[in-house]
């Protein structure tokens, strides 16, 4: 199976350029790229890794990986972010099929080989699955039971799985190269969901995004609570400035997290104040305590019940993962709902994005 894409953008046969932007991801880049290199699939590749300023050791490592595979390539990405790697990624490869890889994600050895399939099957502009959330650590392993319930992250198919068929977005992505860069690839104003605002100039363009439940990646999860709740905190700031940019009905869900945590919040402060005036407060200020109760025993229940919680310790982790997630995300969505994120509105105006 190897060859180029015709000029109508047809498959005959197929190159694959594998794409990764990597920063302080020492930990986790080489079992990533060592799942590329075994992949079943017998077309040429190359591995292009657009490597940010690191300090934890990624850049001599991702160097040395380089100089034992011809086949991979590093790159230097002075900005860091992962659009702007994403694109001088693409930018420095020619296959005609790209496939989006994540320094946290491992590739199943059938990965290429089926999304492949699927583009010649469907004609779609990319192709995308399941991200399979696995934790090495009790920490890690409640927090990928929170991605894959619906009591955590929502229940969207690329976290918990679901029917083949067109979609919004997908976990990553496989592109034909020629639609992805008519439609100018990801666009580096968008930190954190540039996948989803790319997906939707593809749709826009009368492209297909195809979602199906064969391919899977297995993701590793932060390791840290401090570096979950920054994670959160920030997709759920540009998923607000999104929303805000890009209002849908689709996107009610999203309004979930952060009416949570303002009717928590609120709940606490008029209980509080309650309190203080003592019993002849009104009868609202008493019962504001019911609000903030009523989460605590929400996310109680859901520690307990929730399927493949793993066991007493891991779901004792779950009491504190799954409110980070949640108010992380929802006090990230108020602020970027608000454009404290950083003003991408203009997208709203038909601005072209940004290309390397």
């Amino acid at each position: 199976m190897t060859g180029t894409l015709d000029a109508d953008g047809g498959i005959e046969a197929i190159g694959v350029s594998y794409v990764m932007p990597v920063l302080n991801d020492v930990t986790h880049v080489e079992a990533a790229v060592d799942s590329l290199l075994a992949q079943d699939f017998d077309g040429p590749i190359d591995v292009a890794i657009a490597v940010g300023p690191s300090i934890d050791g990624t850049t001599d490592l991702v160097n040395a990986m380089a100089e034992r595979d011809a086949r991979i390539r590093v790159i230097e990405n002075p900005v860091g972010s992962t659009p702007a790697g994403l694109n001088i990624a693409i930018a420095a490869t020619t296959h005609p099929i790209v496939v989006r890889v994540d320094a946290h994600s491992v590739l199943p050895r059938e990965y290429t080989r089926i999304a492949v399939e699927t583009i010649r099957r469907t004609g779609a502009a990319n192709v995308g699955g399941i991200m399979d959330a696995q934790g090495t650590t009790r920490f890690e392993s409640a927090v990928a039971t929170a991605y894959g319930s619906r009591v955590g992250l929502g229940g969207t198919p690329h976290h918990v799985g679901g029917e083949e068929g067109p979609a919004d977005t997908v976990y990553l992505g496989v592109f034909r190269r020629a639609p992805l860069v008519a439609a100018g690839m990801f666009d580096e104003r968008i930190k954190r969901g540039q996948d989803w605002e790319l997906n939707k100039r593809l749709r826009d363009a009368g492209e297909v995004v195809w979602f199906t439940p064969e391919l899977r990646v297995t993701y590793r999860p932060r390791p840290s609570l401090g570096r979950l709740a920054r994670q959160f905190l920030f997709t759920g700031l540009w998923r607000g400035e999104l929303s805000r940019a890009f209002p849908s009905r689709r996107g009610l869900r999203y309004a979930v997290p952060p009416a949570m945590v303002v009717s928590v919040i609120a709940g606490v402060v008029l209980g509080v104040w309650g309190s203080v005036w003592g019993p002849e407060a009104p009868a609202v200020l008493h019962w504001a305590w019911a609000v903030p109760g009523v989460y605590a025993a929400f996310v109680v229940v859901a520690a307990l019940v929730v399927p493949n919680g793993g066991g007493v310790r891991e779901r004792a982790w779950l009491l504190i993962v799954l409110p980070t997630i949640h108010v992380c995300w929802g006090i990230g969505f108020l602020l970027g709902y608000v454009s404290l994120a950083r003003g991408i509105s203009a997208l709203r105006n038909g601005r072209e994005p940004t290309r390397p």
